[in-house]
């Protein structure tokens, strides 16, 4: 059987969370956004068309819900980090890529957001 990859994405999931440098951050809480990138071979998941042998995105929803909701974390990218390992592990990726944005950046200034991207591979 020829190895076929496959990209899963989860783009722009948002939930409220209490990350950030500052006490008040952590304190209050905001809306971030995640993005998450998963390559894997999912040629038997396809050939069998078998829900069990693909990515279950809910449950990679349920993950990144886990860690932006229930965890507080001081950096963006230690919190990207701990997704995209956990992703990898639990999924068996070859490949993930997550990117976490904050819309409200405590800065004076204008500025859309704040996006933190990492990548880790099998």
């Amino acid at each position: 059987m020829d190895m076929a990859e496959y990209r899963v994405s989860l783009e722009n999931i948002r939930l409220y969370g209490y990350h950030g440098a500052t006490p008040s951050e952590r304190e209050l809480g905001q809306r971030f956004e995640v993005d998450v990138e998963i390559s894997a071979d999912l040629s038997g998941a396809v050939a069998e068309d078998s829900m069990k042998k693909t990515v279950n995105y809910e449950k990679v929803y349920r993950l990144v819900e886990s860690e932006v909701v229930g965890q507080k974390y001081h950096l963006l990218e230690t919190m990207a980090d701990k997704i995209a390992r956990d992703v990898l592990e639990q999924f068996g990726a070859l490949k993930v890529t997550v990117r976490v944005r904050k819309p409200s950046v405590p800065i004076a200034g204008t500025i859309d957001h704040v996006e933190v991207e990492v990548t880790h591979t099998s």
